[in-house]
């Protein structure tokens, strides 16, 4: 039988012959892509910095449920499989793994319609999305204390000017079920107020089979979303839009087994639930022939239930052994923020106009209470050993608020030219205390910002240059952590940065490239260690400070339309991150890789579309071995993925088959290093696989 890797390599022959052998011109060109993100629209060009950005039609064709699902497919992006769906993202090596207690204090910005889900990213359903736009490198001007790494923005889709609406239905292996509809435009004939409504529901069991209580959904997924939008454009020159969302992700968690199959054995499974309900409001005024002023207003309550089987066994299992523990944490999460940025417009920038200048302000509090709960029993019949864990509920609340000053200048430089000089000023003020009589609040004032020099060489070819500087807030571990690790200290990171951005073959093919050199300081580094060898609720995750880190990489993209029935995609990043002058108590990391960065993340494929209807898609990807984490040496294996759809589209429907993971890879998407097994509980290597092979069918209507 052919392995996976081989079929890679012949994926990619085969694209290169079918291009090659269908030279005639397309009439077809890619179009422009915009930004977001950033403090003003404008194309991706134009942004001096390394960017993804997925349209609607790419998310569509993708036909996915949750954003995890399209992070094979992106260059120096990672996700931590600590719970059922990724709620922890990696970007260019930087990110959290996991949070269990302390202090929220996320490295990668993620952010939907303007809500801020930081570090609670399991609602990231795909349905009626318009855009993604990955952001790498510090956010230092724009988003600050949360965008350490980078940010991941999503946009749903926008009221339209005409009334539209589509359908969607799913069925495929795995008892997964999925249906959702769409539709909005003015809500009168005529009118300047429009509206956009979508909802979706989504089910499977999870690809687990637990055998001891004879059911094959403890690891399922339920998952549920409902968005509307208003849209007010008036003849005064104002717009507003307003969004609302909710999202409930009710979903099990029996992911883990001794063996490390598939195949689970927990009595009592656990819950990765999250539901969120959020709002944004954006007001912009662009009634002056020199400034135009913006104000974004957004908040979210969330509440979040993760519960796990920490012995991932039964009474049968473990016996003669007595061996029973289960860890509860249930989390309450509040965010606020407000931003107002007035900029100038054509017309309104300084030294005669060759100035473009922006300022702004912006406060974001967050408000979460925490409660967990770990208890179990263990008892060695034939030592006599006996231990019992029943403590009262640990309770804490934090509190959190942040206050910047930002601004930018954008100066032109000679005809071609432009360099950009943003600054941002944050002060974070902290209060927090528990039901062990714990009482903190330390504050910070924390600096970041950018240099950029980005030039047109000629038509359709940019290049820039850039130094930037991110920051994120120190802080402070709980728990029986060592006196000395009580506190940790503010990081910051640096990246210098160099790229170009193409269109060559009349808007055919596109090429961007980027090279990046990372300096971290006080590098931030999660890890853990056992209290009780016997007790696997008794780790104890604490923060430390790494004296420094560095990270060499690279990230290229080509989009190519050879002629007018293919579309051709391929991306390569490139990862040297590692530690620098760092022991830890468990050991000298100095020179060691950081966790979960693949040194290198490669993608390519290719949509095929016929004149009678029939398409055809594939998409390959492939992943380097990387650590699991910086408290044990233990590594992933690297892995290929295939995903394919065969279908029929018209103006008004399309039908398809897909197959995802079509080789029925194995592969890591997490993995600890302890004892789990007793009576001597020997460290041993546990990992979470990935989603297995699955077929199914979508049918979706326009109208």
């Amino acid at each position: 039988m052919f392995s996976v890797k081989c079929v890679f390599s012949g994926v990619a022959v085969a694209l290169l012959s079918l291009c090659l052998a269908h030279v005639s011109v397309a009439e077809e060109t890619l179009e422009e892509i915009i930004v977001t993100a950033d403090f003003r629209e404008r194309s991706v060009a134009e942004v001096p910095l390394s960017i993804t950005v997925l349209d609607r039609a790419m998310i569509e064709q993708a036909a996915v449920q949750h954003f995890e699902e399209l992070i094979y497919s992106l260059p120096n992006i990672n996700w931590s499989g600590d719970g059922n769906r990724a709620r922890f993202f990696q970007i260019r090596g930087v990110g959290e793994l996991e949070q269990y207690e302390g202090a929220p204090n996320p490295s990668v910005g993620f952010l939907i319609d303007d809500i801020d889900f930081s570090g609670i990213g399991a609602v990231a359903t795909l349905f009626d999305i318009q855009r993604i736009e990955i952001l790498r490198g510090p956010q230092g001007s724009r988003y600050g204390a949360n965008a350490l790494a980078g940010l991941i923005f999503v946009q749903s889709v926008d009221p339209t000017d005409e009334w539209t609406g589509m359908a969607r239905l799913t069925a495929g292996q795995d008892g997964t079920v999925a249906g959702g509809v769409a539709f909005g435009g003015p809500v009168s004939a005529g009118s300047t107020l429009r509206y956009r409504f979508s909802a979706h529901h989504y089910q499977s069991d999870g690809f687990r089979n637990n055998t001891f209580l004879g059911r094959s959904d403890t690891n399922g997924r339920r998952e549920s979303t409902v968005r509307g939008k208003l849209l007010w454009e008036t003849d005064s020159d104002w717009s507003f839009r307003l969004t609302g969302m909710y999202t409930d992700i009710d979903d099990g968690y029996d992911a883990f087994a001794i063996d490390n199959s598939l195949t689970v054995l927990s009595d009592k499974p656990g819950k990765d639930a999250q539901a969120s309900a959020g709002a944004s409001f954006k007001a912009v005024w662009r009634g002056s022939d020199t400034i135009s002023l913006t104000a974004i207003t957004s908040f979210v309550n969330s509440d979040i239930d993760f519960s796990f089987d920490a012995d991932w066994g039964n009474e049968t299992s473990w016996a003669p052994f007595t061996y029973d523990f289960v860890s509860l944490n249930d989390r309450e999460r509040k965010t606020m923020s407000q931003e107002i940025r007035i900029a100038s417009t054509d017309g309104g920038g300084l030294f005669n106009d060759a100035a473009q200048w922006l300022a702004g302000v912006y406060l974001f509090r967050l408000e979460e209470r925490l409660m967990t709960v770990n208890r179990g029993e263990y008892f060695d019949p034939f030592s006599g050993f006996a231990l019992s864990l029943d403590p009262p509920p640990f309770d804490s609340r934090f509190e959190s608020l942040n206050v910047a000053l930002f601004g930018q200048l954008g100066f032109a430089i000679g005809d071609s030219g432009e360099l950009t000089v943003g600054l941002r000023v944050e002060n974070r003020s902290t209060d927090y205390t528990d039901s062990l009589g714990l009482a903190l609040g330390p504050s910070e004032t924390m600096l970041g910002g950018e240099i950029a020099y980005s030039v047109n060489f000629v038509r359709n070819l940019t290049g820039y240059l850039s130094l930037a500087k991110g920051y994120k807030a120190g802080g402070f571990n709980l728990g029986l952590v060592p006196a000395d690790r009580r506190n940790f200290e503010q990081e910051k990171l640096w990246n210098l940065e160099a790229g170009i951005k193409s269109f060559w073959l009349d808007g055919r093919l596109l090429f961007n490239a980027a090279v990046f050199y990372n300096d971290r300081r006080d590098q931030q580094v999660r890890t853990s260690f056992q209290l009780v060898p016997n007790d696997p609720a008794s780790f104890v995750f604490f923060t430390d400070n790494a004296a420094k880190g560095k990270t060499l990489g690279l990230e290229a993209d080509l989009k190519w339309i050879p002629d007018d029935a293919w579309e051709l995609y391929a991306n390569v990043g490139f990862l040297n991150a590692e530690f620098d002058d760092f022991v830890t108590p468990l050991g000298d990391l100095s020179g060691r890789d950081q966790a979960h960065a693949p040194a290198y993340t490669l993608a390519l494929g290719g949509v095929y579309r016929h004149p009678s209807g029939v398409f055809a898609r594939i998409d390959v990807s492939a992943r380097d071995e990387f650590y699991f984490d910086v408290s044990h040496d233990q590594k992933s294996e690297a892995f290929e993925l295939v995903n394919v759809r065969l279908g029929y589209q018209t103006a008004r429907w399309t039908a398809q088959i897909w197959a995802r993971n079509l080789f029925n890879e194995r592969y890591a998407v997490r993995g600890f290093f302890f004892g789990n097994e007793p009576p001597n509980f020997p460290p041993t290597l546990y990992i979470r696989q990935g989603d297995p092979r699955q077929i199914g069918i979508t049918f979706e209507m326009r109208y």
